[in-house]
């Protein structure tokens, strides 16, 4: 399938930028790479899954640790390019990052997802076999 590599560089992350704005709409590149400088020092990390030397799909998480699930990987962002859905990507790209996650020790990968994306909600349950144990609230300011 594809080839997954961990993005770092300032060229690396904004050619991920078209495939992240898919996602994240409101996000100019600019912003995105000052958000990504400043989450990376907060432990996020940017994988990309590689076909053909297009980034077909990106996940960016960090390793946490909390009361209720220990040590984990926190999924922020999963998106597949749009013409490039169906294909496997997505599948590949978390199946790595459970892997990731075990060979760090970690408990559970996490995530929240917005309540419109059903076609997400069940990407993660029925086919990645995921539990919806809580909701998400926010309150903003």
């Amino acid at each position: 399938m594809g080839e997954i590599r961990q993005l770092s560089l300032e060229h690396e992350v904004r050619e991920a930028f078209p495939v992240m704005n898919q996602l994240r709409t409101h996000l100019s590149e600019d912003l995105f790479y000052e958000l990504f400088l400043q989450m990376q020092k907060e432990g996020y990390t940017l994988f990309a899954n590689y076909h053909n030397e297009k980034i077909v799909a990106l996940a960016g998480f960090a390793i946490l640790t909390n009361f209720y699930d220990g040590k984990h990987v926190y999924l922020y962002d999963l998106i597949t390019d749009s013409e490039e859905r169906s294909k496997g990507y997505g599948e590949e790209l978390l199946a790595f990052l459970e892997s990731f996650a075990v060979q760090n020790n970690c408990n559970c990968v996490v995530l929240s997802s917005n309540v419109n994306r059903l076609d997400a909600h069940r990407f993660y349950e029925e086919k990645m076999h995921y539990e919806k144990p809580s909701y998400v609230f926010k309150k903003r300011f």
